[in-house]
């Protein structure tokens, strides 16, 4: 006779097969993982995933939702440690910095894996919006605390894609040689500040890369 799954049972299996997709799509990328290959490490049918999942999209959608959600509640414990903007803004960035290293599979699979019809998953889309205010927000609070002049969405995506490319760099171990990684990305921070204290003039900026208001 079959045995009875609980719902502990159904959770405890869906948190494996979890953890060991995460493994391996960050490894393999999205099209070097099959359900086959998912079923042989966990030692079950590999039609029992099926039973948990529609397919393997929706289990990358799945272990990104999760991995975002991890990542947003890292960045809001930091927001919400410091009432100084410029101070809040250190403490998002270094949490950033410190998840993205500390996990580096969930962060591979948060940015650079991506499945097009995935977005549709609304888990996903709502933790992935989640995790994404944290990380431009603090530009805008920098704005309306008087500590920057240029617009605060610019400020706020270029802050993110510096820090983001120091943590692909380091990851992919390409910053052996290279300066520290905390000297260069306290000085990357502080040149992108130092410019937002000055309010670039419309004549200076290329049509194309004016922000919308």
């Amino acid at each position: 006779m079959p045995k009875i799954l609980t719902d502990d049972d159904i959770a405890d299996f869906r948190a494996e097969l979890c953890r060991v997709a995460t493994e391996r799509f960050a490894k393999h990328g999205y099209d070097g993982v099959t359900m086959r290959q998912l079923a042989d490490v966990l030692g079950c049918s590999p039609k029992t995933p099926y039973r948990y999942f529609k397919d393997k999209a929706d289990i990358l959608a799945t272990v990104r939702a999760a991995a975002y959600g991890r990542f947003a509640d890292v960045l809001e414990a930091a927001a919400a440690s410091s009432t100084d903007p410029a101070e809040r803004s250190r403490r998002v960035g270094r949490s950033y910095i410190e998840f993205a290293l500390a996990n580096p599979a969930a962060y591979r699979i948060m940015f650079d894996l991506n499945v097009p019809e995935a977005m549709n998953h609304p888990e996903l889309r709502r933790e992935a919006a989640r995790a994404r205010q944290f990380i431009t927000r603090q530009a805008e609070d920098l704005a309306r605390a008087g500590l920057i002049v240029a617009d605060p969405q610019i400020v706020g995506w270029a802050m993110w894609a510096g820090v983001h490319g120091l943590v692909v760099l380091k990851l992919a171990g390409l910053m052996r040689e290279g300066p520290d990684f905390d000297v260069l990305h306290h000085n990357m921070m502080r040149l992108i500040f130092d410019g937002a204290r000055v309010r670039p003039s419309a004549a200076a900026m290329p049509a194309t890369g004016r922000a919308k208001r």
